[in-house]
């Protein structure tokens, strides 16, 4: 069966062609009108803009990522679409044109949950599907959440940022040391710069929270402690890439410790990880050997890149593997559901 994915919750316009048999799939067109330069010169994504931008590129991305797929809307089983979380004028774009076409073309919606998305990227084209109970890690500029997930559909999240995301202490700390949007892949290829020296850094930066009894982040005293770092210092940017690499590595550390302890904890069988920072080099090779080394009964699984940032592909396989699991495959005309911001899990 063919699933058309849509995702517009921030500043993408995304559109995925998906072809699913049984618990195998395969995409078939990943098509991405990126605004990133767009909201680089203000250093953050502007909403009223990004809202224009979708009204003029959903549309073309759909119809390309039909034509790279080969399909017809006739050959179309379902249409799987952001509902929330994420900027309510952005996430309006590819709802409302999931409705109409929708309409026109007499297929069921599936609304899917951007998080699940993301988790649901580590069912793409892998040998090997992941195997329950899971744990998944998702990583990205609005969200770091630890999630077990039981079976398809089945979320139980153990474990929330209380205030920055991971992905947005990237953004930020990037920001105050004069770098550009967005922030991780910066801050990142600074970093790794570092490590080529193969010097030892001696700075020194908390890990939040990397200690507590629960599975919560926290990033915003680390955050702090680079602001306060940075002002204590003025040769720092004589040492920007040993402060990219000192605050990336705290940022690494924490992460990969809690999903290291909830796995352990939870007794999982596989960790999926998962949003935007899933990425980085850095945390995926750290995680890797630790996983590795404390967990060897534990798979691991790694989207491929193309598939952690925000992109339409995974909403196509949240979709698919709901259309595949529900009972109800009706045609439901108008179906009613309106974009939600705060969506929960």
């Amino acid at each position: 069966m063919y699933i058309l994915g849509l995702e517009s919750s921030c500043d993408e316009s995304a559109a995925s062609v998906l072809k699913g048999s049984g618990q195998k799939t395969e995409i078939l067109s990943n098509v991405i009108a990126s605004q990133i330069d767009i909201h680089a010169q203000y250093g953050g994504v502007i909403p009223e803009i990004a809202a224009r931008e979708h009204v003029l590129h959903i549309l073309p991305t759909i119809e390309t990522a039909l034509r790279q797929a080969k399909i017809t809307p006739k050959d179309l089983k379902a249409i799987a679409v952001t509902q929330g979380p994420g900027l309510v004028t952005s996430l309006i774009a590819a709802i409302e044109t999931a409705k109409a076409l929708s309409i026109i073309w007499k297929v069921p919606i599936i609304p899917v949950h951007h998080i699940v998305g993301h988790i649901y990227a580590n069912f793409i084209k892998q040998a090997q599907t992941p195997k329950f109970p899971a744990l998944a890690l998702v990583v990205s500029g609005g969200h770091s959440n630890l999630i077990i997930m039981s079976d398809h559909y089945k979320f139980k999240v153990i474990g929330r940022t209380r205030d920055d995301a991971a992905g947005e202490a990237y953004d930020k700390g990037a920001k105050m040391m004069g770098l550009a949007y967005p922030g991780g892949p910066v801050i990142a290829a600074h970093a790794e710069d570092f490590r080529k020296t193969g010097k030892t850094s001696t700075l020194e930066f908390p890990r939040p929270m990397i200690n507590s009894a629960d599975s919560d982040f926290s990033f915003s005293g680390l955050k702090t402690a680079l602001l306060y770092a940075l002002q204590k210092d003025k040769n720092w940017k004589k040492r920007l890439s040993e402060y990219c690499f000192a605050y990336e590595q705290a940022i690494i550390d924490v992460l990969v410790a809690k999903t290291i302890k909830a796995a352990e904890k939870y007794k999982v069988k596989s960790i999926l990880l998962a949003g935007g920072v899933a990425a980085n080099n850095a945390l995926r090779t750290q995680l890797s050997a630790k996983v590795k080394e404390k967990l060897s009964k534990v798979s691991l699984y790694l989207p491929e890149k193309a598939y952690t940032t925000d992109n339409a592909a995974m909403i196509a396989s949240a979709g698919y593997f709901r259309y595949y699991q529900s009972k109800d495959k009706a045609y439901t005309p108008g179906k009613s559901f309106r974009a939600n911001i705060d969506l929960k899990l």
